[in-house]
């Protein structure tokens, strides 16, 4: 399985306090290992977010992304309240 960044993301990414930054990278290591750990609570919206997949960085931040043959495209990073007002 391949990590894909899109634009979006990276731009979200920069922006992103260093301890989510970190806690990101653990989290996708541990995705890599076991896409349904109970700890990344992966998974799928509905809505205006129908196609998506979310998973926990920490209590509040979350990453959105899709699923597209052998490729997890890493769409949108935020908290709650920011990805999904």
């Amino acid at each position: 399985m391949e990590f894909v960044v899109i634009k979006r993301f990276k731009k979200m990414f920069k922006n992103c306090p260093e301890k989510i930054k970190k806690q990101l990278n653990e989290r996708l290591e541990l995705f890599l290992i076991n896409p349904n750990h109970q700890l990344l609570n992966n998974h799928s919206l509905s809505g205006r977010l129908k196609g998506f997949r979310s998973i926990n960085i920490s209590s509040d931040w979350r990453v959105l992304y899709e699923e597209r043959e052998e490729k997890i495209i890493l769409s949108a990073i935020g908290t709650h309240n920011q990805l999904y007002k």
